[in-house]
This record gives C-alpha cells, structure tokens and sequence, in this order.
C-alpha cells in the first residue's frame, strides 16, 4: 500500500463528508477527462489509458503541467498517484468511506523537493489552500441532484 512521504516539508491531510452516494462521488473523482467540468482549478485534464496503476494523465492546474503516475486504485476506496511538476515531487492519497448515505472523502498529499525545501511554509499553505478548493468542489457538484 502506498503512503505519502512523512518526511516532506510540506504534508496536508483534510477530509469532507459529501451527502451523495459512493457510487456518484468515486465516479466523479475517477472520471479525470471530466475535472476541469467541476473543478474551476482544473484547466485540462487526460488520462493516457485505463485508470491502473502504472498509467499516467496530464494535467494543468494553477498554471502547472502536471504529468502524474497512477500508483495504487481499490475501486470505490483508495486512489493514489503521484509525480513530479517543477522540482516538486507530490504523493497524493486518496480514501472514500460510506457511512449510510454520505460519504468521508479523506485526501493526504505530501511534496517534497528543492522548491520545497526552500519556501516550505508557502507551499505548504498552497497545498492546503488546493486540496481545500478540491474538497469544496467535488462535494458541491457530488451533492447537486440528478
């Protein structure tokens, strides 16, 4: 199983409770090509292949192109990928629990690298202040009705 890296100088760990089923929120977290539909941060987004460990998606957010790996996926539970993007190497977990109608969406994400070493409470902040948008956004377009 893969983890973030506990020695980076930069490590966010949040979570959100979405009032949707599993089903909807894995789907819309999954489906990568479609990011930039409910994430205003996402600017292009495409997965090259099948979601599976080993394969890769472009992505743009925040002015950086971002090519991240695949590394682990347990459908419906777990999601981690991760990569390099301007001198920052990023792990980012993702787990997804139901409990009766909603759902725990808990995301970790570490960064390590020069840039980081060198400004880490401003990436760090950055970091929180991404996966902070992320979470707002995946609940709202998760708990829109059908």
């Amino acid at each position: 199983m893969f983890t973030i890296d506990e020695t980076a100088p930069a490590i966010v760990r949040l979570s959100t409770v979405i009032d949707a089923p599993l089903e909807r929120v894995w789907a819309l977290h999954t489906d990568i090509d479609a990011w930039p539909s409910w994430n205003a941060h996402v600017d292009q987004a495409q997965l090259d292949g099948p979601l599976l460990p080993g394969h890769s998606f472009s992505w743009k957010t925040h002015g950086l192109d971002i090519t991240s790996t695949i590394r682990e996926i347990v459908p419906g539970e777990r999601l981690v990928w991760g990569g390099p993007a301007n001198g920052i190497e990023g792990i980012h977990v993702w787990t997804f629990e139901q409990t009766g109608g909603q759902v725990t969406v808990r995301t970790e994400e570490s960064w390590s690298g020069a840039p980081v070493d060198a400004a880490p409470a401003e990436l760090g902040q950055a970091l929180r202040d991404s996966l902070t948008a992320w979470l707002a956004a995946l609940k709202n377009r998760a708990e829109q009705a059908d």
